[in-house]
C-alpha cells in the first residue's frame, strides 16, 4: 500500500514532523510492508520553516534579530533544499509567542526582525523567498520590517519615528532613497491565509488587534494610524493597497509587502504543497492520512487538512484526518475532500494528558485506522469477486 502522511503540526503539543514520524509508526505496526512518503505541512504559521526543510532536505539557519517589543530574540529562517530560497516565518522574529501576556501592546511592537531576516536572505544571495505571516505580534503595517529594509519614516521635523503602529498617525514622509534595491529582483511568495483589507471593521486592528492586546481605545487608534499610513504609503508607492484582500493580514504586514516588495500573497498550505511536489506524489498514491491538533468548523475554512485533501480529490486518492481533538462543526471536512475523521483519543482524558502523551496516541490511532481500511479491503475484494457493488 503506497501512503502519504501530511499532517500538520498539533499545536502546543508535537510538531508536524513529529506527528509524521508517529503516524508511520503506525502504519509499520500493522503493514510493515507499506509504502510510506512523510510530508509534514503547515499552512503559512508555527511549523511553516521546519516543514519545508524537513520536506526539500534544506537546512535550518539561526539569527539573533530585534523581537516584537525591541529586544534580541534568536528567531530561525531555512533555506530550502535548492539552495536558492529562503523560507521564514514572521513569528520567529515579530510573533505573539515571543510577547508575554502582561507585555502584549500593539501599539509599539514592530515587524522589524523580520526585515532583517529578509535581508539576512538577501545577503546569502537568495533571490526567492517564501514568508509565512501567522502569528503577528504587531500591528505596524509592515512599517517595521521596510525600516530594516532601508526605508525611512519620518515626521513633520524630519526626524525618524519610534517603532510601532501608533507612532504612524505622525507619519509625514516616507523616503525610499535608500531601500534595499536587492528586492526589485527578489520573487518573494507570501503565505497567507486571511483577506482582511487594512484598516476598518474587517481590518486588521479591528479584529486582530484584540488578541494582541489592544483596548477598544487602541483599536481606535490603531485602525486611524494605519489609514493615514495607507495614504502617506501611497504618495510613496504609488499603489493603493488599503482595501485590497489581505492587506489587514498580520497586523498590516500584508500591506507592507504590497507596498513595498512585488509579493505575491497565496494561501499558505498551497505553497507548502506546492514546494513538496505533492502533485507528483499523488499519481502513484493509495492513500493520504492528514491530521492538526483540533479539527471543527474553522477547518473547512482553508487550513492546512483542506488543502491536503483537495489536492489529493483531484487524483481519486481518498484522504482520512487524524486529530488530536473533534470539535463543533467537524463534520463540515466531509464536504470538503476528506472521507473520514477521527480522533486520536480513545477515551475520556484531560487536555494536559492528551497533550503530554500526543505521540503514543498518534502511534495507536494509526494503527487502529490501518486495521480498520485493511478489514474494509478484504470486505471490498469479497464483493467484488461475487459480483456485489461495493458503493
Amino acid at each position: 500500500m503506497r501512503i502519504i502522511v501530511a499532517p500538520d503540526s498539533f499545536k502546543g503539543s508535537i510538531s508536524a514532523i513529529d506527528v509524521a514520524n508517529a503516524m508511520e509508526q503506525g502504519i509499520l505496526m500493522v503493514d510493515p510492508q507499506a509504502n510510506i512518503k512523510k510530508v509534514p505541512i503547515a499552512d503559512g504559521g508555527e511549523g511553516t520553516v521546519e516543514a519545508l526543510v524537513a520536506t526539500t532536505g534544506g537546512r535550518i539557519i539561526r539569527q539573533s534579530v530585534m523581537g516584537p517589543l525591541g529586544d534580541r530574540v534568536e528567531a530561525s529562517w531555512g533555506i530550502l533544499g535548492d539552495g536558492e530560497t529562503a523560507v521564514i516565518e514572521m513569528a520567529a522574529a515579530s510573533g505573539l509567542i515571543l510577547v508575554p501576556k502582561e507585555k502584549r501592546n500593539p501599539l509599539f511592537t514592530t515587524t522589524y526582525g523580520t526585515g532583517q531576516l529578509i535581508r539576512a536572505a538577501l545577503d546569502r544571495g537568495l533571490r526567492k523567498m517564501i514568508i509565512g505571516i501567522g502569528g503577528s505580534a504587531t500591528n505596524d503595517g509592515g512599517a517595521g520590517m521596510a525600516r530594516a529594509l532601508g526605508a525611512k519614516f519620518l515626521n513633520k521635523d524630519n526626524s525618524g519615528l519610534p517603532q510601532g503602529g501608533a507612532a504612524l498617525a505622525n507619519l509625514v514622509k516616507i523616503d525610499l532613497s535608500e531601500f534595499d534595491p536587492r528586492l526589485a529582483e527578489t520573487e518573494i511568495v507570501v503565505a497567507c491565509d486571511v483577506d482582511n483589507p487594512l484598516c476598518g471593521p474587517q481590518g486588521a486592528s479591528a479584529v486582530y488587534g484584540p488578541q494582541k492586546g489592544a483596548s477598544p481605545e487602541m483599536v481606535t487608534e490603531l485602525d486611524q494610524a494605519m489609514h493615514h499610513y495607507a495614504e502617506i504609503a501611497k504618495q510613496a508607492t504609488g499603489k493603493d493597497v488599503e482595501n485590497l484582500p489581505g492587506a489587514g493580514a498580520a497586523g498590516g504586514l500584508g500591506s507592507g509587502f504590497m507596498f513595498f516588495t512585488n509579493a505575491k500573497l497565496r494561501p499558505g498550505v498551497e505553497i507548502v504543497l506546492d514546494a513538496a511536489k505533492f502533485d507528483d506524489l499523488m499519481r502513484n498514491a493509495d492513500l493520504v492520512i492528514t491530521g492538526e491538533g483540533c479539527t471543527d468548523f474553522q477547518t473547512s475554512r482553508g487550513k492546512a487538512p483542506i488543502g491536503v485533501a483537495k489536492r489529493a480529490s483531484k487524483y481519486d486518492v481518498p484522504t482520512i484526518c487524524l486529530s488530536g481533538g473533534l470539535g463543533v462543526g467537524h463534520e463540515s471536512v466531509l464536504l470538503h475532500g476528506i472521507w473520514g475523521v477521527c480522533s486520536i483519543v480513545p477515551q475520556p482524558i484531560t487536555l494536559d494528558e492528551c497533550m503530554g502523551r500526543a505521540e503514543s496516541l498518534v502511534i495507536e490511532a494509526t494503527a487502529r485506522l490501518l486495521r480498520l481500511l485493511r478489514a474494509g479491503m478484504v470486505i471490498g475484494l469479497k464483493l467484488e469477486k461475487s459480483g456485489v457493488r461495493r458503493y
